[in-house]
């Protein structure tokens, strides 16, 4: 279901202009106010109203773009990517809302840091971020590790998983099963 003002992702577009909170759209009960914004299924700010949103604002972070991108990549995470447990943790020394979740109910918690895609990150924010963000490994050989979710002001989100240092992959089930995949790639190769 297409809104008459253009698409919109998983229910939510930020106003034209910027991502001000106050200025999105829901997919449920769209209707136009006299200044041309859209309100949602309650009436008025739903995001602002919403209990997990003013938690994340009473959370000792000042950048309110940041919260916002935390409160989408929420929504992404609970909504689109059916999410377990997911909460949202203050760190007040980087000045970013974490997101601590579970991708299925058995795994362990994972670390998500919303940023808004405007914000330029150094090497040595993103160590920092690593370093102060992460939850201490269970296994000490396991690598410290968070995903950037970096959130572009249409609501589009790019997840990005980093580590301290490098983690290698998995090696393929059956050695044999590869050869003859490639095998049966050239063959075509050859017989084209």
């Amino acid at each position: 279901m297409e809104p008459a003002a253009g698409p919109c992702q998983r229910g939510l577009c930020p106003a034209p202009g910027g991502t001000d909170p106050g200025q999105g759209c829901s997919a449920a009960g769209r209707e136009e106010k006299a200044q041309g914004s859209w309100s949602g299924a309650a009436g008025g700010n739903w995001i602002t109203a919403h209990p997990t949103f003013t938690e994340m604002m009473s959370l000792d972070v000042s950048d309110s773009t940041q919260v916002y991108a935390a409160f989408l990549v929420y929504l992404d995470l609970l909504e689109g990517r059916n999410w377990h447990e997911v909460q949202p943790v203050g760190v007040a020394e980087l000045q970013l809302v974490c997101l601590h979740g579970r991708a299925k109910e058995q795994e362990g918690l994972q670390v998500m840091v919303p940023v808004p895609a405007h914000i330029l990150i150094s090497h040595d924010r993103l160590r920092e971020i690593l370093k102060k963000a992460s939850l201490p490994p269970e296994d000490p050989d396991t690598l410290l590790s968070v995903t950037l979710a970096i959130v572009e002001t249409d609501s589009t989100i790019v997840y990005y998983k980093m580590t301290d240092g490098f983690v290698m992959p998995d090696p393929p089930g059956d050695t044999e099963d590869v050869d003859n995949i490639q095998w049966r790639k050239k063959r075509k190769k050859l017989f084209k």
